[in-house]
């Protein structure tokens, strides 16, 4: 019988910006983000980590899933610069709407004079 991983908590941390996932009170993945205040406000994806013996259980979809609704809550476009988030984006169109291309190209610009926030 097939069974469903737990899902798990999801807590933005934008202030660190990271979205954490937990088991309980296990630390099980994140997402490493930042917020693009110009030419529009957006939520750029920079890196999604699952712990290790974490992964195959459907925690890095869950992290960028809530990362799509956090900002379709906000009314702001999601730059999906990290690798995975950006193939989930491709495989879940009806999710993850496509960001204007001036606001990807922005975003990059943004991680290439910032390295810290790589």
């Amino acid at each position: 019988m097939f069974h469903m991983a737990a899902v798990p908590q999801i807590r933005d941390e934008r202030e660190k910006g990271r979205l954490e996932a937990f088991e309980g009170d296990t630390y099980v993945g994140g997402i490493v983000y930042f917020v693009l205040d110009a030419p529009s406000h957006a939520l750029v994806a920079v890196h999604t980590v699952v712990e290790e013996g974490h992964e195959g259980k459907g925690i890095a979809g869950a992290l960028v899933r809530e990362f799509y609704a956090i900002a379709a809550r906000e009314g702001v476009p999601v730059v999906p610069l990290c690798p995975y988030a950006a193939s989930w984006a491709r495989k879940h169109p009806e999710e993850a709407p496509e960001a204007p291309a001036e606001v990807v190209r922005a975003a990059k610009d943004r991680l290439r004079a910032t390295p810290e926030l790589r």
